[in-house]
């Protein structure tokens, strides 16, 4: 996959606005680069999980790890995958178990505050 597939998957997942947020500079260039030839181009195009599902395990990923930041993206991108809000819950309400109950705790609250944005 190329670039221009990346950007195009990033934009219909992330959105416009987030995208646009993130646009490069010098400094950046390169890293947004990468991520959007890699993770975007590569990963997400894969046919082996649709976007729910990848959607589900990276806020799995981001909870475990504690990336907030990401997670609150990624919630709002889980939604325009077709997650409901109680399927981000329950995505959540998993991670307790293996992540544990504070990062879980965490990302209810990461959650609840995007979620009621989204409304």
């Amino acid at each position: 996959m190329s670039y221009d597939d990346g950007m195009k998957v990033r934009r219909e997942v992330l959105g416009d606005a987030h995208v646009d947020r993130a646009a490069p500079d010098d400094f950046t260039r390169d890293f947004q680069e990468f991520i959007t030839r890699y993770a975007w181009g590569e990963i997400w195009t894969r046919p082996g999980l649709d976007r729910r599902t990848r959607s589900a395990v990276t806020l799995t990923a981001l909870i475990a790890r504690g990336h907030w930041d990401e997670l609150g993206l990624h919630v709002a991108a889980a939604r325009r995958n077709g997650l409901s809000e109680d399927e981000i819950g329950e995505v959540i309400l998993q991670t307790a178990v293996y992540c544990g109950v504070p990062a879980a705790n965490h990302a209810f609250a990461v959650a609840r505050r995007v979620l009621k944005e989204d409304v």
